[in-house]
């Protein structure tokens, strides 16, 4: 599975300001979040769920090659099996969800597992980030521009609130396509700003180029 433009922007974009010590990457796939955060934080704990077994291999083994390798675990386990065995908190839960909600499925079953949202319901997320949070910690997650306002009441249900939103655009023309939301406990006044990917085709603007340089190889 090629690594996708979203997971890049929330892999970057996620605040680490807080110098969380422990943070959960939830629906892993190969590892790209958490080698992301290893790389931009000091964190000692990064523990990565993931329920495909393809995906948890190459998670496991994009882990054991990286810098960080003592720092990042991984798990073959479903989110609700997850959520029911750990007691641990964590400072920061990040998560790149499926969510092609689409009726038309491919035969690869692999594949759809990754992007249909009937693989991670919203509400099994929320539920369990509501419960795997420390008090004062952060949750960071991309999402349809189309599902936020149903994301945030769903979030706000169980006292978890927006305190940063990022509304994404392919170019100066297109739709706003994505939220990046950072939610935590507290109820703070939103801060929205919006960013723009490209002028023209592979033509990147200042903004995304600064945000995500450090990832690519050629930028």
């Amino acid at each position: 599975m090629k690594i996708g433009t979203d997971g890049v922007l929330l892999g970057a974009w996620t605040s680490v300001k807080k110098n969380p010590y422990s943070v959960l990457d939830i629906g892993s796939g190969t590892g790209v979040l958490s080698l992301m955060i290893a790389q931009r934080s000091n964190a000692q704990n990064l523990e990565a769920i993931e329920i495909d077994a393809d995906a948890y291999e190459q998670c496991a083994e994009n882990f054991e090659n990286s810098l960080w390798a003592d720092r990042l675990f991984c798990y073959h386990a479903s989110l609700l099996e997850f959520v029911e065995e750990v007691e641990d908190k964590f400072d920061l839960i990040i998560c790149n969800p499926p969510f092609y909600t689409d009726d038309f499925k491919s035969k690869n079953e692999s594949r759809d597992l990754a992007r249909f949202n009937d693989a991670m319901p919203f509400e099994h997320l929320i539920y369990a980030v509501a419960n795997l949070l420390s008090e004062d910690g952060i949750f960071s997650v991309v999402i349809p521009k189309k599902e936020e306002i149903h994301f945030i009441k769903l979030a706000s249900d169980l006292q978890l609130f927006p305190q940063r939103i990022l509304h994404v655009k392919g170019n100066p023309e297109s739709d706003i396509k994505r939220s990046l939301i950072e939610f935590s406990f507290i109820k703070n006044e939103i801060k929205t700003s919006e960013l723009i990917i490209e002028t023209n085709r592979h033509q990147y603007t200042e903004a995304y180029i600064k945000l995500t340089k450090e990832f690519y190889l050629k930028m």
